[in-house]
């Protein structure tokens, strides 16, 4: 049985959200910021964790005045306050519909106050989504002969700003930070892109299939962003192995498909790209139905097919500021190292996957 969890993650986007997530111009972006504090009870030691990105780590969810409380970096502070037994204040500074150079140059660089506090220990950020849905969008719009160069470009696009977002953070992150980490991309629409294109390829004449020219892709941008993670001391939540793959084997090649799918440190990228989008190809799954065992889905994807989905209520966020809140961890005590909701959720799968990377201590 398919369980279904939408809740108030599932409604319809605005126009004017529409908007903001399509129009590649960066006055249609809209900034989403965040501050909230998990508050632990018996403790009064408190530490900062900084998130930047675009509208995933803002926690999108339709509207342009709020946001998922929960998204992916609060959830990680929550994990973070229990192992830590300490208050941890989620710094979400992020921008829905912002491309990679938006992120770093808006985000990253021109808010870099928010992770030079004494108080940080962990910077996070995701990025590139934009690069590729807008690439995607061009593409899917053409006729005639198809012209690949967009999709070309928002790959160097994406690993430009990757490593230049990190090379930023290590020289500007406060010295007391223990944690980098950078989130990679999961597929949205992956079962929608398997369609023909309207534009027809110059050497064969026929049109081409959607999906086996975005899955290539986005294959060449997580690559270098775990691959960049490995060169220059961070770490790479592999978003992908984690929506696109069942918790399960399969294929029965010996291996659970999510953890086959990750990236492997040190590999080059053709073998990266041929290991997930060709070898391990018929075990992805559209994170719509995420298998977590071979009878059990849940839905990671909101009803705009692009967004994760998320449970806990919702935060201001948009056009009428940020916010500022605390509240108690929604489960003072974790064992083995998952809440309850760790796979039932996008939000909560994300933020579990940044949190196995914490340090022991502060």
């Amino acid at each position: 049985m398919k369980s279904s969890f939408r809740t108030n993650a599932g409604r319809l986007i605005p126009a004017a959200a529409l908007l903001a997530l399509s129009v590649p111009a960066m006055a249609s972006t809209l900034n989403q910021n965040v501050s909230w504090t998990v508050d632990r009870s018996g403790t009064t030691a408190k530490y900062r964790v900084v998130a930047y990105g675009d509208s995933i780590f803002a926690g999108y969810n339709g509207s342009i005045s709020n946001a998922a409380k929960y998204s992916a970096p609060t959830v990680d502070a929550e994990y973070l306050s229990a192992r830590w037994n300490a208050d941890i204040e989620s710094v979400r500074r992020a921008k829905s519909g912002a491309v990679a150079r938006d992120v770093y140059e808006n985000k990253i660089v021109a808010e870099r106050s928010y992770m030079q506090d004494a108080s940080t220990r962990v910077v996070s950020f995701e990025m590139c989504g934009n690069d590729g849905l807008q690439a995607r969008s061009a593409f899917k719009s053409q006729t005639g002969t198809c012209d690949y160069s967009g999709m070309d470009a928002a790959i160097n696009s994406c690993k430009t700003y990757v490593a230049a977002a990190m090379d930023y953070i290590n020289a500007n992150a406060h010295a007391n930070t223990k944690l980098k980490i950078v989130s990679n991309l999961y597929y949205p629409g992956y079962a929608a892109d398997n369609v023909q294109s309207s534009c027809k390829d110059a050497s064969t004449g026929q049109t081409v299939n959607m999906r086996d020219r975005f899955l290539p892709a986005i294959a060449k941008m997580n690559y270098w962003m775990c691959e960049y993670a490995r060169q220059k001391g961070f770490k790479c939540a592999d978003s992908f192995a984690q929506y696109m793959g069942a918790d399960y084997d399969s294929n029965g090649d010996g291996q659970i498909d999510s953890d086959a799918l990750r990236y492997v440190a040190g590999e080059t990228e053709a073998s990266y790209v041929t290991r997930t989008a060709v070898t391990l190809r018929a075990t992805l799954r559209d994170a719509n139905t995420k298998f977590v065992a071979s009878s059990s889905s849940y839905d990671y994807i909101q009803s705009d097919d692009t967004h994760p989905t998320y449970t806990g209520g919702t935060v201001s966020a948009g056009l009428w500021g940020g916010s500022t809140g605390t509240g108690a961890s929604r489960y003072p005590s974790i064992s083995n190292g998952r809440n309850p909701i760790w796979n039932q959720y996008g939000h909560e799968r994300m933020g579990w996957a940044l949190s196995v990377y914490q340090p022991a201590n502060p």
